[in-house]
């Protein structure tokens, strides 16, 4: 086995309190909790879409900054738990509100990515500011892509051109919509031939829409890994990035992909 060719993740998929972070960073706790006591050991937390709030457009109200609570709190549990933790939730930075992807190292340092495509449906393009780059983080030799929600519609804005082993999805993806999640999801896999992982929630917003979980990870090939299914609950999965590079060395289609740049 190559040096660092195991990556162990952990899914939460939850239910979240609608516009109440202390609540949700409360249930969170004892999830964390329960993993400390159990001694789980995992490389990567991953947590849903604005998982202090829900999918929330009061952004005026609920925003917090770099050195608010939430983000000391991911600190400390990065800290406690010796994991990397990650999650989006609302941020303000220079009179401007973000769907800002967070990412914990357990030594406190943080690295993050703001969601380029926001949901004109539900008006997020009103309440926030868009991104406009990407961000890829390494952890355990993989390189990570994380994107947010609806971001996963656009396949340009994902396009492996080398940079990355893990294309990484958080989410607050309707259950209306949920097939289109689902088969969007394994066409990011097979197309990019990268593991790709979605964290969705589940339950009810306070807007009265559902959420039906689907969390997921494909493999380079489209296959499912793992499946969450509908319940609130914690998945554990452990990605080989060999058995990648052998995929892609063998089927060298990225060879021929279309050349193209952001104007």
């Amino acid at each position: 086995m190559m040096e660092n060719d195991l990556l162990k993740i952990t899914l939460i998929q939850s239910d979240l309190a609608w516009e109440d972070p202390s609540a949700n960073r409360s249930q969170f706790d004892k999830l964390f909790s329960k993993m400390a006591t159990e001694k789980t050991q995992t490389d990567l937390l991953i947590l849903p879409e604005m998982f202090s709030t829900g999918f929330s457009m009061s952004s005026d109200v609920l925003a917090e900054t770099m050195e608010g609570d939430t983000v000391n709190w991911m600190k400390a549990q990065a800290s406690r738990l010796e994991t990397t933790i990650c999650g989006s939730l609302i941020i303000k930075e220079n009179l401007q509100y973000f769907n800002r992807f967070i990412v914990t190292s357990p030594n406190g340092d943080l690295k993050h990515y703001h969601k380029k495509h926001l949901f004109r449906m539900s008006s997020e393009n009103d309440a926030y500011s868009a991104g406009q780059s990407k961000l890829v983080f390494k952890l355990n030799g993989f390189r990570i892509c994380p994107q947010i929600c609806y971001d996963l519609r656009f396949p340009v804005w994902s396009r492996n051109t080398g940079d990355y082993d893990l294309l990484l999805y958080v989410a607050n993806w309707p259950e209306a919509r949920r097939q289109h999640w689902i088969n969007l999801l394994r066409a990011r896999a097979i197309e990019n031939q990268s593991y790709v992982i979605g964290v969705n929630r589940v339950g009810m917003d306070g807007n009265g829409i559902s959420y039906s979980g689907d969390s997921q990870c494909y493999d380079f090939n489209g296959n499912c890994l793992k499946d969450a299914g509908i319940d609130a609950g914690m998945i554990h999965l452990t990605l080989k990035k060999s058995l990648q590079k052998t995929y892609r060395t063998d089927f060298p289609a990225w060879k021929d992909a279309d050349r193209f740049s952001f104007s």
